[in-house]
């Protein structure tokens, strides 16, 4: 698929491909173009001030970068400190065109992917909706004890006030370093020295401004749960010897992968777009294996495997200085 190949293209170095360069005169157009209507967005934009501090966890590239285990970090973090945090999102994936809380057991063709994983995960009311002021304030009058809102994925919405904001790479960082479509930025580095935090799930990339503060994040492998009984574990020394098979559907597959491998799994992988809508067809591949997958996918893939397939849940690990520094910017705003 083209989205696949331009990613590819994208972070396969630092500076523009061979590819790309052939594409110069088609792509440089819609790159211009691409940016001056983000701009034109940001300022027309009128945000909305919400009566509660907004924390927003975003990233200037396209694709996942580990935002959403980081919210649910955020929102656990918070909550030991005596607040009551509650999210909001776009719901990416799903067709809620109003505002509309997530439940754990949600449709994921109704409120996307990620918020469910979040309403399962966070312990936090979790709300989606395109307007994410609209969502947040639909959330604050349902939850009147929420106290601060985390935005996932909301950098670039600039119709919501936010009081922090977080940048989130992965190791890929900002690839070749080019505005869509000619790379993976959604907006240019510089608007990085806005942020309050850069966070690295991966190494961090030496174009960050380095005055921004910059905090590490790894994610942690638990021990596999199985898809059609949750309560049911194992650990990967369990997997080893069997015939495996591994799927992802995440901005980048590869960290899957290299999970597993760092778990000492040998498997059969089978990348997918992220957000992919499965099909039972989709996974007909594994029906003489065993099929391990992300906890993003297994919200989709419930009901759609026939063999057994497992669960990888992984926990975000950050310095505790980065919810220092937060407390210290939502402290600042209570006191204004």
């Amino acid at each position: 698929m083209l989205a696949g190949w331009l990613q590819r293209q994208w972070f396969a170095q630092r500076r523009l491909s061979p590819a790309l360069w052939l594409l110069l005169p088609l792509f440089l157009p819609l790159a211009w173009l691409f940016s001056i209507l983000v701009g034109i967005n940001r300022r027309n934009a009128k945000p909305v001030r919400l009566p509660v501090p907004v924390i927003v966890v975003g990233n200037i590239t396209v694709g996942g970068a580990g935002k959403t285990p980081l919210t649910i970090w955020l929102a656990r973090q918070l909550r030991e400190r005596g607040w009551h945090p509650g999210i909001v999102s776009r719901g990416y994936g799903g067709n809620a065109s109003v505002p509309q809380p997530v439940r754990a057991d949600s449709l994921p063709s109704q409120v996307g992917d990620e918020p469910i994983l979040l309403a399962r995960r966070s312990a936090a009311p979790v709300w989606v909706g395109r307007n994410r002021a609209a969502a947040g304030q639909a959330l604050l009058a349902a939850h009147p004890a929420v106290n601060v809102i985390l935005c996932d994925d909301g950098l670039q919405h600039y119709r919501l006030a936010r009081d922090v904001e977080l940048a989130v790479f992965d190791g890929r960082g900002a690839g070749n370093g080019w505005r869509l479509p000619l790379g993976p930025l959604r907006e240019p580095l510089s608007r990085l020295a806005a942020v309050n935090a850069v966070i690295c799930n991966g190494l961090p990339d030496s174009r960050i401004p380095p005055s921004t503060p910059q905090f590490a994040m790894c994610l942690q492998a638990a021990d596999f749960y199985r898809l059609d009984a949750v309560g049911q574990r194992c650990a990967a020394t369990d997997l080893k010897g069997r015939k495996l098979y591994a799927l992802a559907g995440i901005g980048d597959p590869g960290r899957f992968f290299r999970t597993l491998e760092g778990l000492g799994l040998s498997f059969a992988a089978h990348p997918f777009p992220d957000h992919h809508a499965y099909a039972a067809a989709d996974l007909a591949f594994a029906k003489d294996g065993v099929l391990l997958m992300t906890e993003k996918d297994a919200v989709k893939c419930a009901g759609l495997t026939a063999g057994e397939t497992w669960v990888l849940p992984v926990e975000a690990e950050l310095s505790p200085a980065l919810i220092d520094l937060i407390l210290e910017k939502l402290h600042g705003r209570q006191a204004a």
